[in-house]
């Protein structure tokens, strides 16, 4: 073969490769193609589809306050939140200034984009991978923005490819319909601004006490900067990020062409707090109840902000409020002659819940006050409980775990926390020996609840309590089980749990959002078992005795008829303070009781209890059962009155002319004979069972039941020794004897419920 021959048939190899080669390019960049064609043919068709059931926007939407209602249970109106805080000003009365900067910071293309930007939308997300300035604005345009404020739900939850595309149709559709001059002024009166402050007309007179016109540079800049995050770029809290933004404004009119770089250098150069208004008009809410309505309300919106909305999206909200029980406990608290308050500065926290499903009903946060939105005394965790723990922790969890029976031979005879010298001791400075658990607990005797406490095991009560929706940032010890820090919102929800047989559901406040564009989003709560329903009928059996026994420590709070069951609470002074308060004076006092309706828990007491005078007498330890014996009788009324029935697992025998309950399965021994306790319990020093012990008031007579000789130590608060005594789970025999140092320790007499109160 010739080199000619082979030179062709090489060169005609070459020629096929290349165009083989370009032919595959060629059918893959087709391919490409084809496919960002499809891929841009559906996101059209999904656009449109989405477009189709876009909401109507309104000029009504757009220019109004777009005020959100609050409505009680029953379809009544009972709050407008936005409309009162804001004034509406003109296009032709906005300052230009004011305009520019606004235009600069949110929507430099603002006057040539036709409602979406898709150079800004790249820009933003090119920012936002590049971590760079570029997006800073965001993708949205200000028209976008607009309408999210006017038409959607600002929720983070409904941020979807639906809700975006119907916000770029309606961006683009009111950008059709409106100048652009309109736009910008409808959403310069639309924007939240802080301090239930919405538009910048309003903002002006509220941050610096004048009017738009009246303003300069430094703080044209710092309004128009605000709406991107009112609360953290408000100049009196947060200066450092106000000014930040503040100059991040200066520095974007710069870029726009709207002011020169010296200018924005001076101004930034300016004080963010020079100018700043000392004071301000009001602009709380104004409501059609407020003055009966406020704790409630304080809630509603705190949980409203928690599922992602504004206030100022035209919102219709539903709460689980009963008006009608809201304003009968406000009376009480204020205006109710029956309840001898000895002065204006006590102060009541009170919240009620319907007892199967969460809701709230009602709430009081204070008392003899004129200040919206102050403090909520019946959220707050920093009052101890007192006594109302001793279900929750003690007697609650020795029936879940360890099978305890309603009659349970427990000890009331000298305590001493393990480890210390710190003593434990009674409202009335006695032992009464071996008694039974239901006793224990309807006299609310502090001894036994603590060795029942120490027998269950710190894990195990704190395993119960989680369950009932109560835990704490410190591990719960020994000593917490006559106290500890919650709220009456809390109590009334772990005691529905034994009103409802054993659920336990998150207290809410909100029953239904509707949305501008109506959208509708229901809410309840999913119920989680927290004991057995064994558990909270004996629990609810024994609480009953509380309210009827003639020695129970909660008989003034009891409703002639009712079924229904409860339990006092009271904390006592520090030994330091004794000597300046009367004797049997506490710090706080609470009640907490329910029926298969209604759950409520009630504290009463002083914000500054160490205060001369701000003690809580033997008497006045009554006014939480009082309130809660009228609020119960009234919402009541035209409800079920029925009593509890007894599960299939629990077992009853009669002991001492009285009714008592045991879990099927762990009753064992002579019914007959107080030996016969629960086959879980143990021989321990914490609990025991005597055969010599056939009733409840027996052994009154033996040494163990003379005063305490060492005289009366109490802690800080019923709920913490003047120690830091670890709560161990095991037995101590030192919890079980009077060591020779005790009368020397600071001990707690860590219970003031009084045997034989029977004031109404």
């Amino acid at each position: 073969m010739s080199d000619n021959n082979q030179e062709s048939r090489v060169n005609r190899n070459r020629s096929t490769y290349h165009k083989g080669n370009k032919h595959i390019i060629r059918k893959v960049l087709l391919s490409i193609a084809a496919f960002f064609v499809v891929i841009i043919a559906l996101g059209t068709g999904l656009f449109f589809y989405y477009a189709a059931s876009a909401p109507q926007v309104t000029y009504n939407a757009l220019s109004s306050d777009n005020s959100t209602k609050i409505y009680d249970s029953s379809g009544k109106v009972i709050s407008r939140l936005g409309a009162q805080n804001r004034e509406y000003v003109k296009s032709k009365d906005i300052p230009t200034t004011l305009k520019e900067a606004v235009v600069s910071i949110e929507d430099r293309r603002f006057y040539k984009e036709g409602g979406v930007d898709p150079l800004r939308i790249i820009g933003a997300a090119f920012g936002n991978l590049t971590d760079s300035s570029l997006g800073l604005q965001g993708g949205s345009t200000l028209t976008q923005q607009l309408v999210k404020l006017s038409v959607f739900s600002t929720a983070a939850s409904d941020r979807t490819l639906k809700r975006k595309a119907q916000e770029a149709y309606l961006a683009i559709k009111v950008n059709r319909q409106y100048s652009k001059d309109q736009i910008l002024e409808f959403y310069i009166n639309k924007v939240y601004m802080g301090n239930n402050v919405y538009g910048m007309k309003t903002a002006a007179e509220y941050y610096y006490g004048k009017s738009l016109k009246k303003l300069t540079l430094p703080e044209f800049a710092l309004l128009a900067g605000m709406p991107q995050s009112p609360n953290n770029y408000n100049p009196y809290t947060y200066p450092k990020y106000a000014k930040e933004r503040r100059n991040q404004v200066l520095d974007a009119m710069v870029r726009n062409k709207e002011i020169s770089q010296a200018t924005a250098e001076k101004a930034q150069r300016v004080s963010i707090k020079k100018g700043l208004a000392k004071t301000h008009r009001n602009t709380d809410v104004t409501s059609v109840n407020e003055k009966y309505i406020d704790a409630y309300l304080k809630q509603t919106l705190q949980e409203l902000k928690a599922k992602g909305y504004n206030t100022n999206s035209g919102l219709r909200i539903y709460t689980n409020l009963n008006l009608k029980n809201q304003k009968y406990l406000y009376n009480l608290a204020n205006k109710n002659p029956s309840i001898a308050f000895p002065n204006n500065q006590f102060q009541v926290g009170a919240t009620m819940m319907n007892s199967n499903n969460g809701k709230v009903v009602a709430m009081l946060g204070n008392r003899k006050t004129k200040v919206s939105f102050g403090l909520n005394r019946a959220v707050q965790t920093d009052r101890s409980s007192g006594s109302t723990m001793k279900p929750l922790m003690d007697y609650g969890p020795a029936i879940e775990y360890l099978h305890f029976p309603t009659y349970q031979t427990v000890q009331d005879t000298p305590f001493t926390y393990p480890g210390t010298t710190t003593k434990l001791m009674d409202f009335d400075d006695r032992y009464e020996g071996d008694i039974s658990m239901r006793r224990a607990l309807v006299e609310s005797r502090n001894i036994p609840a603590i060795r029942t406490l120490q027998e269950v095991g710190i894990s195990r009560a704190t395993q119960f309590l989680k369950g009932l929706g109560i835990t704490q940032k410190s591990p719960f010890q020994l000593q917490n089980g006559i106290g500890a820090y919650i709220s009456s919102e809390q109590e009334a929800a772990a005691y529905a749990a034994f009103a409802n047989g054993g659920t336990y559901y998150k207290p809410y406040y909100i029953n239904k959002i509707v949305e501008a564009n109506g959208d509708v989003h229901k809410y309840s709560q999913q119920g989680t078992k927290a004991m057995s329903s064994a558990t909270a009928f004996m629990i609810t059996d024994m609480l009953k005795g509380v309210m009827t026994d003639a020695n129970g420590s909660g008989t003034a709070a009891k409703v002639d008829g009712l079924y229904e069951a409860g339990k006092t609470g009271t904390t006592q002074y520090p030994d330091n303070y004794l000597g300046s308060v009367p004797s049997y004076s506490s710090m706080d006092s609470w009640f907490t009781g329910y029926t298969k309706n209604y759950s409520m828990s009630i504290w009463t007491g002083y914000d500054k209890p160490l205060e001369p005078n701000h003690y809580v007498s033997e008497q006045q330890s009554t006014i939480a059962q009082q309130i809660y014996k009228y609020e119960m009788a009234y919402a009541s009324q035209n409800l079920p009155n029925v009593d509890w029935t007894k599960p299939n697992d629990v077992g009853e025998i009669e002991r001492n002319g009285k009714m008592e309950y045991y879990v099927a399965g762990y009753n064992t021994g002579d019914m007959n004979n107080d030996s016969s306790s629960s086959s879980a319990s143990s021989s321990s020093s914490i609990i025991t069972s005597r055969s010599s012990s056939t009733s409840d008031s027996s052994n009154r007579d033996s040494s163990n039941n003379t005063n305490n000789s060492s005289g009366r130590a109490s802690s800080d608060i019923e709920s913490k020794p003047n120690d830091d005594s670890s709560s161990s789970d095991s037995n101590s025999s030192s919890s079980s004897s009077d060591s020779s140092s005790s009368s020397s320790s600071s001990s707690s007499n860590d219970n003031n419920d009084q045997k034989n109160n029977n004031n109404n």
